[in-house]
């Protein structure tokens, strides 16, 4: 991770720490994940990373969504401002002679429905901070069913947007660019970028304390899919596992 990255993971949980005296609910732990370097694809890494799934009243902190706070909430709905980050990439390897790309925070807005606490549709859109500019958002739902001997199954389709600045960052190529790494030149726009599928389980290891493992399925789509560095030196279609020990607080 980089050092925004670390940096505001640490932040957050110093927030979290803060407010564990007005009752924290839910699970914090750590693991490894084999995923893509980069979001075109170029290769795939093993990574350390943190697992987040907390509550505190209105605010909440997960991986995915980051720090949330469900400022209105009726009947199963719930909106409000949300923070969370944007991995960025280095080019090297098969990427050398493009730009780096920084890591990047993402401010915005949220609005989910989840009636009951086993699913939800949820819709995101954020501006990025400090580094690229630009705007992101996602659109998706998840659904988790129980499988027996305390074992919980959910699943998770996703799918991502992005305006031209944004992809540009990740899948563009200029032409000075395009000498130093011999990967045509390549304008991106925006518009949906990936569709992801991820299917995830919790098996329960001792009190208090899970082994959560998840598969997903990455397709790039639009401008990212048509970009000459996925067609290159990426994949249009990409997979991604992880695997962490998380202890539940309750």
């Amino acid at each position: 991770m980089s050092r925004i990255t670390v940096a505001l993971f640490a932040a957050l949980t110093c927030l979290s720490a803060n407010v564990l005296a007005d009752g924290i609910t839910g699970e914090a732990g750590a693991g490894l994940s084999y995923q893509p370097h980069d979001p075109t694809g170029s290769r795939h890494e093993v990574r350390p990373v943190p697992y987040v799934d907390l509550d505190w009243g209105d605010v909440s902190l997960s991986t995915d969504d980051g720090l949330t706070w469900s400022a209105l909430k009726t009947n199963g709905f719930s909106a409000g401002p949300f923070l969370n980050y944007l991995p960025g990439r280095t080019a090297n390897g098969s990427l050398q002679g493009l730009h780096d790309v920084p890591d990047m925070g993402v401010v915005g807005g949220f609005v989910q429905y989840a009636p009951a606490d086993f699913w939800r549709v949820f819709a995101t859109v954020g501006e990025a901070v400090g580094g690229q500019q630009g705007v992101v958002g996602r659109v998706g739902g998840e659904i988790g069913y129980p499988l027996g001997g305390g074992v919980i199954g959910s699943s998770n389709l996703t799918a991502h947007f992005a305006d031209a600045q944004q992809n540009q960052a990740f899948y563009g190529v200029s032409g000075s660019e395009s000498q130093a790494s011999g990967i045509a030149r390549y304008n991106a726009g925006g518009g949906l970028q990936n569709v992801a599928l991820t299917q995830s389980f919790e098996f329960p290891l001792a009190t208090h304390w899970s082994l959560l493992t998840s598969a997903s399925w990455i397709h790039l789509t639009g401008s990212a899919a048509d970009s000459s560095i996925v067609k290159q030196v990426g994949q249009q279609d990409q997979g991604e596992v992880q695997a962490a020990v998380a202890y539940k607080f309750d």
